[in-house]
């Protein structure tokens, strides 16, 4: 974690000057040579570099550094962000290729509870239709994560419920990088990195290339390609514009179906489902336009777009036992392989003006925007009756799905003193939500207007402590296909909403960092799981009030010879229920929300001298239950129980041996614990059990 300060009076934008680069996507025929100075290509970023880009967030703030992602080696940008604060993960596949992040006891279920970011630009396939995760960057082209809680999150919305999370992709750089690893389980990848630049230093663009396929830590193997091209240039000395085009394809050999108990004691490594694939395909690309009006004006566009198909085919369940999953057979008599497959475009616009003024007698910061954006969805279903291995069938489903939305968004940052700072924010989002079933031709619509103010203090009591405070609303759109209901009726189903609080301190003195927050999220309405991968006690509706209480900390220690240590650990004993309203006949007032663990904590001893990076880290989850009615006792099928208490002990290391050359390793699971991760969506889900991935990078 990055936990720094300045005095406020430092706090005032820094417009770079640096000039950039236009994409020069496929043109790699660019003479390579050396910048004058460092590129920073235009983006979006949640947070910003150095100390001033921290001490302004009055919220709680994250970032894993370039270093850090380098040592550690995580498989995912899921697994990497395992070691923050408040984050919770549910595994699926063992791998992070379908995301499911929590935050501060948020049921982690596809992401659904926060705004995942890249670059700015969201990753959810669809903010208005579902904020449903079926796809996660890769960390290999990843320069850092920024994790962002607080009324900051305002500025980007929407569902910021839980925090704002923003992969930062890495700059071009001269020359040609070959990255190869391999591991357990047939886990092998190769990677290629090249760039260059013009020779006037103007432009530069590069290439980044990733392939992966593994047999998979449970016979769910998996076959991956993802190509990035991304660079930029300037256009005069004041405007600069970059671009970035990404391809993503991946089969997973992965279901819904998880272990039943009898399975899970004897064979934790079986694949229950092997006729299910998850496949899926993305391409996307943006445009960042950066403008310096003049020293204290800056304007910035972004224009975004993407296409992600996602194919699930799955085997129809005829019936579930202790011992394991009876599927239909294909006989010609029921549907026996079903497709669940689904087409989502996205496109938007977010244009910002960041400006520095006097006034009110004071100095300010401010940023006001604009952002217009548009999702939609084909969803069709398509099932079998004689192959357990189609991929085409009857149409038995078929519908469509549009949103549109449009954002107002403002802050103002009040500089009191050179310690004291106070920044206000408005958030206003207006979107139109519209369903249309395919075969019937009933049609139905919904909309809704969403007004979120926020309100956030820092205060640099001394130079070793700063603390920030923030209050802020927080909303998330109803997905469509339960907002309006298939045959077009609009089910009411209001958005979620909540008020949430925080309060903290952070600072730097002398070899220690740290950071520590109490925070409180009051939901007037959370909506219960509402999708088949919710797992058991999903269902369509509003589930009324929850209440979130907890606190966070943070510590990194320099011990001195090379040595160090981070620590942090989340604290919620309040993740409950808080409302008498009945949920499908039940009463579930006072019952512990799912996936909400009470205790989370991360240690790591490292150790650095010259080349040499060494870590050893420990991932500690406490017990946690999995269904709204609390269900201790594991069931017959395994969907429901506790999930019991489980500590994951990781090593790895990371050897420099030249400027060109780099190895590195790492054992995760080290002491190859046997435990469970989830029992959604349907069964249960073991850890990764004791693997080990070795590479090398070779720059020339």
């Amino acid at each position: 974690m990055n936990c720094q300060q300045q005095p406020a009076s430092q706090y005032i934008y820094h417009f770079p000057k640096t000039r950039l680069a236009l994409a020069i996507a496929l043109a790699m025929n660019l003479p390579l040579q050396a910048l004058a100075s460092e590129v920073a290509l235009p983006r979006i970023d949640v947070v910003g570099k150095g100390e001033q880009a921290v001490t302004k967030q009055p919220g709680s703030v994250a970032i894993l550094e370039k270093e850090e992602l380098q040592l550690k080696q995580p498989l995912s940008t899921q697994d990497a962000l395992k070691a923050v604060p408040g984050v919770v993960v549910r595994e699926e596949e063992g791998y992070g290729f379908i995301p499911n992040i929590g935050m501060r006891g948020l049921d982690p279920n596809r992401s659904q509870k926060l705004l995942v970011l890249e670059d700015g630009v969201p990753v959810a396939p669809g903010l208005f239709l579902a904020n449903e995760s079926y796809y996660s960057p890769r960390i290999e082209r990843m320069e850092s994560i920024e994790v962002l809680k607080g009324a900051a999150g305002l500025r980007y919305g929407p569902t910021t419920i839980g925090g704002v999370i923003n992969y930062k992709t890495k700059n071009p750089e001269e020359g040609v990088k070959v990255t190869a690893k391999a591991g357990s389980h047939g886990y092998r990848l190769l990677g290629l990195d090249a760039g260059g630049a013009a020779p006037s230093g103007e432009a530069i663009g590069g290439i980044s290339l990733v392939t992966s396929q593994g047999d998979g830590f449970r016979h769910n193997g998996f076959e991956l390609n993802d190509i990035v091209i991304k660079g930029g240039m300037a256009l005069g000395n004041k405007q600069w514009v970059s671009a970035k085009f990404t391809h993503y394809d991946n089969t997973v050999n992965t279901s819904y179906v998880g272990l039943r108990p009898n399975e899970y004691r004897t064979n934790p490594t079986k694949n229950p489902a092997p006729n299910d694939y998850f496949e899926t395909s993305r391409n996307s690309f943006d445009i960042n336009h950066e403008l310096d009006i003049n020293e204290d004006t800056k304007l910035k566009t972004l224009v975004y777009w993407s296409q992600l198909d996602r194919d699930f085919w799955r085997r129809d369940i005829a019936a579930r036992s202790a011992n394991g999953t009876t599927f239909q057979p294909c006989n010609n008599t029921v549907n026996c392989m079903t497709g669940r497959n689904r087409a989502f475009e996205m496109a938007g616009i977010d244009t910002r003006l960041l400006a520095n003024y006097d006034g009110f007698g004071i100095r300010n910061e401010a940023e006001v925007g604009i952002r217009l954006h548009s999702d939609s969805l084909s969803n069709k279903t398509v099932s079998s009756r004689t192959n357990p291995d189609a991929r085409s069938g009857t149409l038995t489903g078929d519908d469509t799905q549009k949103a549109e939305g449009i954002a107002f968004y403002g802050q103002n940052r009040f500089l009191f003193t050179d310690n004291v700072a106070a920044t206000l924010g408005l958030r206003i989002e207006t979107y139109e939500q519209s369903r249309t079933n395919e075969l019937t031709g009933q049609f139905g619509k919904s909309n809704n207007t969403e007004v979120m103010p926020g309100l956030g203090v820092t205060w640099q009591v001394i130079p070793q402590a700063q603390l920030f405070a923030g209050a802020y609303k927080g909303f998330s759109p109803a997905m469509v296909a339960t907002a309006i209901s298939a045959g077009g009726a609009d089910q009411q189903l209001d958005a979620e909403r909540s008020t949430n609080f925080e309060f903290g301190v952070r600072g730097k003195a002398q070899r220690f960092n740290y950071e520590a927050t109490a925070f409180m999220m009051d939901f007037a309405n959370q909506i219960v799981p509402q999708s088949e991968s919710g797992g058991v006690g999903a269902t369509v509706t509003n589930a009324g009030k929850t209440l979130h209480r907890g606190l966070e900390g943070a510590l990194g220690f320099e011990i001195g010879g090379g040595w160090s240590m981070d620590a942090n650990a989340t604290y919620i004993p309040t993740a409950r229920y808080n409302s008498t309203k009945i949920v499908a006949g039940i009463n579930r007032n006072g019952n512990r929300l799912p996936y909400a663990p009470e205790l989370t904590g991360n240690l790591a001893i490292n150790y650095k001298a010259g080349g040499l990076m060494t870590s050893l880290s420990a991932n500690h989850v406490s017990s946690q239950i999995v269904d709204p009615e609390n269900t201790m006792i594991e069931s017959a099928d395994g969907r429901r129980g506790e999930i019991p208490a489980y500590t994951v002990f990781n090593l790895s290391a990371r050897y420099d041996v030249s400027k060109q050359i780099s190895v590195f390793g790492t054992v995760r699971n080290l002491f190859d614990r046997q435990y469970i991760v989830s029992r959604n969506p349907d069964g249960i889900f073991p850890g990764a059990e004791r693997n080990v991935e070795v590479g090398m990078s070779y720059k020339f």
